[in-house]
């Protein structure tokens, strides 16, 4: 007779055999075959390859190749969940949760709940006390929906403004804060949304309106220990944070809103049900998982490691950039930080790059032409034409590929200032 253990011990063995089989393939360490990922005619995972690579194992290396650095995809965390694949990995029975809501008929998980709270209280980046908490499929939805929960009150005949202060991430804004600063009319209502640390430059900003007619979200998905110092734990009426940016789980789509008022909750709450009907059950086990990993070491274990990996990523861009005269980056000034309980700098997720030569008006079109990479125009951010946006968080091979490029373009500058200078060699 077959006991009900050993049923379930067969089904889990037999997917565990065959996700160990699919991630086992190398693919010349420029690549990885994944569970959903193509089969080739012979019934062997085929390897998606890292950019500039390519063959059926990614060992050829394109040279001329174009490097696209414009994404936000967060694959520098991979390594560390590579080092833990067995305390994060997540096998689910094909009848794991098939209803719409939780047993308590909810659409959250109260253990998910309870460990986001606690990860806030490690890391002392927000104040969760006294507030209700909703998840959302990434922070997108969540943005629309406070956004939607902010204006459903409006009873005057002016339209409210979303506003952000520039550069700001594009999303669907009314324009920059500056013109509204000192706004006089109390008649204009406006929500303005407050990136922290910006996205793109990775600054530490604050609310720039204020009054009774203005309404803050508090965008934090960068304020984690990895990207910046943590001053102090915020505690702002409506937050907003994103998995992707903790975990480098982009492709998870999980959010989560932290807000003080009862009323914009259940707006928020309903906006959410009516758009997706709440978070997957498979992404909210998967998000539990991670967090609990998160946890392990009061959070030391992760934030260090993506700490010191996006810290040397820096050290590497400074070092590229600091004697170029043509090209600047964006200031970073070290802040005490509560969690690491040291003068920390902040490492941005993205270098915010300005080109200082006057006839460099598009940087983004220079740094196309002159060195193949494809970075994301300061226009798109509200700002002039002269920045242009690097994303640092890619793959290593990624950020490899992005070195080689920029010395070279810098080797370039340093070239021609020396034969302006009447010098024959380098």
């Amino acid at each position: 007779m077959i006991s009900n253990n050993s049923i379930e011990l067969s089904w889990s063995r037999k997917a565990s055999e065959e996700a160990a089989a699919v991630l086992s393939l190398s693919c010349s360490g420029h690549g990885k075959a994944n569970l959903d990922g193509l089969i080739s005619d012979d019934g062997t995972p085929v390897c998606e390859c890292n950019a500039c690579y390519s063959g059926p194992d990614c060992s050829q290396f394109i040279a001329d190749c174009v490097l696209g650095a414009e994404g936000g995809n967060p694959y520098f965390l991979e390594p560390f969940w590579r080092q833990n694949a067995e305390n994060s990995a997540v096998t689910v029975p094909g009848w794991h949760r098939m209803g719409h809501e939780y047993d308590d008929g909810s659409l959250i998980s109260k253990q998910l709940e309870k460990i986001i709270r606690n990860l806030h209280i490690v890391v002392g980046n927000a104040v969760t006390d006294g507030k209700y908490i909703v998840f959302g499929v990434g922070s997108t939805q969540l943005l629309n929906a406070a956004v939607h929960a902010l204006s459903a009150d409006d009873s005057s005949s002016t339209p409210t403004k979303v506003v952000a202060a520039a550069p700001y991430y594009p999303f669907k804004f009314d324009g920059d804060t500056t013109p509204w600063i000192n706004n006089s009319s109390p008649s204009m209502n406006f929500i303005e949304i407050v990136t922290t640390p910006s996205n793109p430059d990775g600054q530490l900003t604050k609310a720039v309106i204020h009054g009774t007619n203005v309404k803050h979200i508090h965008d934090l998905a960068y304020y984690w220990p990895q990207y910046t110092a943590i001053p102090s734990a915020l505690d702002e009426d409506l937050m907003i944070f994103t998995l992707s940016k903790v975990t480098g789980h982009a492709g998870s789509r999980f959010g989560w809103a932290i807000i003080k008022d009862k009323v914009i909750y259940e707006r928020i709450v309903n906006y959410v049900e009516q758009t997706t009907y709440g978070v997957s059950r498979e992404t909210q086990l998967r998000t539990l998982k991670l967090l609990n990993v998160v946890l392990e070491g009061n959070g030391r274990r992760l934030f260090e490691f993506g700490n010191d990996t996006m810290s040397f990523r820096w050290e590497i861009l400074s070092t590229i950039f600091s004697a170029s005269k043509r090209f600047s980056l964006q200031d970073r000034n070290a802040e005490i930080c509560t969690f690491s309980k040291d003068a920390r700098a902040p490492t941005p997720a993205y270098a915010w790059i300005r080109c200082e030569n006057e006839e460099d008006e598009d940087c983004r079109t220079v740094l196309i032409g002159e060195a193949n990479i494809i970075g994301r125009t300061g226009y798109d951010f509200g700002s002039k034409r002269r920045y242009v946006r690097l994303s640092l968080v890619s793959s290593q091979d990624d950020f490899d590929l992005l070195r080689l490029h920029l010395e070279g373009l810098l080797f370039l500058e340093r070239r021609t200032n020396l034969i302006s200078k009447g010098g024959d060699e380098i």
